[in-house]
């Protein structure tokens, strides 16, 4: 298989199965798929017969047991590919690969120079791969990244529509006190791991090509400690516990995830801070509704306002009340728009609140209530409301 199958090319996704499928669902997905391509079921196309052959290199990898933990193993390492590749001329330079790892990882031909776009493929990998050459940088010494953490919030109905600032106590992982984060007892020192020599990490050879991954012994840092601290039980890491306060936007809804930069765990030597996740959790309103960026109410009116025609009071979230007007001949359920009374957006206007009126109808009647109404039930007697859906279903 080729280096570019490896970082590139998404097997699972060509045969439609997840990365969890058994041998038995890879094969049963291939056979449909080749029956639909196949060339002789699509005499002249092009398009097919690529797609057939796609299908077809899927299955040898994924079908194979070994071939498939070793593409599993790159692409876990790699992701969904690293940039372009630098092929070069002159075909394939050692390995039997198309293109040379010096130039992709930290050699002088390839790859963004500090000032430019970015850092060097190889510096970010920070010596991963097994070459030859130049000086290794440790992952003890390396600045790395703050871990990403997550925390939850129970918001009211109108801070999550309004937006808010929330108090957050966050638990996070810091260098221990006691130690200074080298997670030896004080009075002593660490020593330096014999098994990866002090770098952290240890050769792997993966079929066509061996990279290295964190040490088994030290765990990735280097260094071996005889006499832990008690405090951290040698692991260097302590607990820390601190108040932030987070600005949650306008208009977050339940069940929202928002992401809050540099809000993390610490980061060690220099590196910067993780991002913190907040899970929000917004609290049912009594009265409104929500539906996306506008508010929605349910207004109780009378037969006689809805028949007639009125103006009402109705309540907006925050303020006083509106006043609405209902025209004549106004049906049950009829949706009103009163703009700007809704949900704060990002660039700070409003969505609407949605009015919908509901028809009451009186639990009880005086004598002179019950005798004007038996009125005009007389008058508009001759009025069938259901005539035409009799007929229509008569007609069907």
């Amino acid at each position: 298989m080729s280096t570019k199958d490896y970082l590139e090319k998404d097997y699972y996704a060509v045969l439609g199965v997840p990365k969890t499928a058994t041998a038995e669902e890879i094969k049963k997905a291939y056979r449909k798929l080749a029956r639909q391509y196949h060339p002789d079921a699509n005499q002249g196309s092009t398009e097919t017969e690529s797609k057939f052959k796609e299908v077809s290199e899927a299955y040898d990898v994924l079908s194979d047991a070994k071939r498939r933990k070793e593409y599993d193993e790159a692409r876990a390492l790699f992701g969904s590919g690293v940039g372009s590749y630098a092929g070069g001329s002159g075909g394939s330079r050692g390995g039997g690969f198309p293109f040379d790892f010096g130039d992709l990882f930290g050699g002088t031909g390839g790859g963004a120079q500090s000032g430019g776009t970015g850092e060097r493929i190889g510096d970010i990998f920070g010596g991963l791969f097994n070459r030859g050459g130049g000086q290794r940088t440790t992952s003890t010494t390396r600045p790395r990244r703050g871990q990403d953490i997550e925390s939850e919030v129970s918001l009211s109905f109108t801070e999550a529509a309004e937006g808010t600032t929330v108090s957050l106590r966050l638990t996070t992982s810091s260098a221990c006190t006691a130690c200074t984060g080298t997670g030896a007892k004080a009075g002593t020192t660490p020593r330096v791991c014999p098994t990866c020599e002090g770098t952290g990490a240890a050769s792997r050879n993966l079929g066509n090509f061996a990279f290295s991954e964190p040490c088994r012994d030290c765990k990735g840092r280097g260094l071996l400690v005889d006499d832990p601290c008690p405090v951290c039980d040698g692991s260097g890491r302590g607990k820390s516990t601190r108040t932030i306060q987070a600005r949650i936007p306008a208009g977050v809804g339940d069940g929202q995830r928002i992401r809050l930069k540099a809000k993390g765990a610490p980061g060690e030597n220099g590196g910067p801070a993780g991002d913190l996740y907040v899970q929000i959790h917004v609290k049912a309103h009594s009265v409104f509704g929500r539906s996306g960026e506008n508010l929605t109410i349910t207004v109780p009116v009378t037969f006689a306002e809805a028949a007639l025609g009125a103006e009402i009071r109705v309540p907006v979230l925050k303020g006083l009340p509106v006043t609405v007007r209902i025209p004549e001949g106004t049906p049950n359920g009829r949706t009103f728009r009163v703009r700007g009374r809704g949900v704060t957006r990002k660039d700070g206007t409003k969505g609407d609140l949605l009015v919908t009126v509901e028809v009451t109808v009186p639990q009880q009647l005086d004598d002179k209530a019950r005798t004007l109404l038996s009125e005009y039930r007389d008058v508009t007697s001759g009025a069938d409301p259901r005539a035409e859906l009799i007929q229509q279903a008569r007609s069907e």
